[in-house]
């Protein structure tokens, strides 16, 4: 099997091209490379690009609900695979990624294009390899069932949750995947380790969620950190940064642009 690392601030993928596997990837083989200790080491797989018209293509198209229009103007189709063997229905640095992989290999230029992921279909666009790559993320929401998030329909807005006698104030948004917002004033990596995994499998939470700990700094810079469904704690995640950055907006807390 022939595959490549590459890394966006850190959080760093497997990139693979199904025309290098000669068998569909097993969950044993996804968590082996995976493994850090006794694989490659990474925070997930990117598989793909899936052409129009392929059985991968149309199964993604149809899981996302894209209609037809929206799939002719797909370039391809991306898998994003978690170091557990689930698949994620998207990530901002691993479509980054994504979009650095097919600049590198000649099949896109500057121009903006479209990819179609299980959390929908994705705009991006290669503005310069070594600095910018733009990915379009998608509308934000806060209503409990596009999340989804257990209980009666709602903005989950500054809910509170209790693990361990700890209280935690949090919101939850969905952008093509699901994510659970901490508002806290002091966060640290040991925060997001020990709390997070227990936030992620939390019984509001049907499909598990990606976790964030989130401390504003002014109104226009926050700072995250970040325990990512079905990979753990991870260094960046570009869909956890707007989630984080639409939450304080939407609180009020912060004004756009937020970095």
């Amino acid at each position: 099997m022939k595959l490549e690392k590459y890394h966006g601030l850190g959080n760093d993928y497997l990139v693979v091209s199904p025309d290098e596997l000669s068998a569909p990837l097993s969950k044993a083989d996804i968590c082996l490379l995976c493994q850090y200790h006794y694989g490659i080491g990474s925070d997930g797989i990117l598989l793909g690009p899936f052409q129009p018209g392929s059985e991968d293509f149309e199964q993604i198209c149809a899981a996302a609900g894209l209609t037809t229009e929206q799939r002719s103007s797909c370039l391809a189709a991306l898998r994003i695979l978690n170091p557990d063997g689930s698949e994620a229905e998207k990530s901002g640095n691993g479509l980054r990624i994504f979009s650095r992989f097919l600049y590198d290999r000649g099949l896109v230029g500057h121009e903006p294009f479209q990819l179609a992921t299980l959390g929908g279909m994705v705009r991006a666009q290669v503005i310069d390899p070594e600095n910018r790559i733009q990915v379009e993320m998608g509308r934000v929401s806060f209503l409990s069932p596009e999340i989804p998030v257990s209980g009666p329909v709602r903005e989950v807005i500054r809910e509170e949750v209790e693990i361990d006698g700890r209280k935690f104030v949090f919101c939850a948004a969905g952008i093509g995947n699901p994510h659970c917002v901490v508002l806290d004033e002091q966060i640290s990596s040991s925060l997001a380790r020990e709390f997070g995994p227990r936030l992620e499998t939390h019984a509001l939470f049907p499909h598990k969620i990606n976790v964030q700990f989130l401390q504003v700094k002014d109104r226009h810079n926050i700072a995250i950190e970040i325990w990512e469904r079905g990979a753990g704690y991870t260094l960046a995640s570009g869909s956890s940064a707007s989630a984080c950055a639409a939450v304080a907006v939407k609180l009020g807390l912060c004004q756009s642009p937020v970095t």
